[in-house]
């Protein structure tokens, strides 16, 4: 709950093994504060 408590909106993907966020990239620094300021770990591509 996170991401809504910051007001940040998401398209959700599930696949056979793996889930996909997918968010404006606008939102993508405040989506990743938040998600960490939740205690979840975010790994960054080295394209980042």
């Amino acid at each position: 709950m996170p991401l809504a408590e910051a007001k940040i909106s998401l398209f959700a993907v599930s696949t056979f093994d793996t889930d996909y966020l997918l968010l404006a990239s606008e939102t993508l620094p405040a989506a990743i504060a938040a998600l960490e300021r939740a205690g979840h770990t975010v790994c960054r591509s080295k394209a980042e």
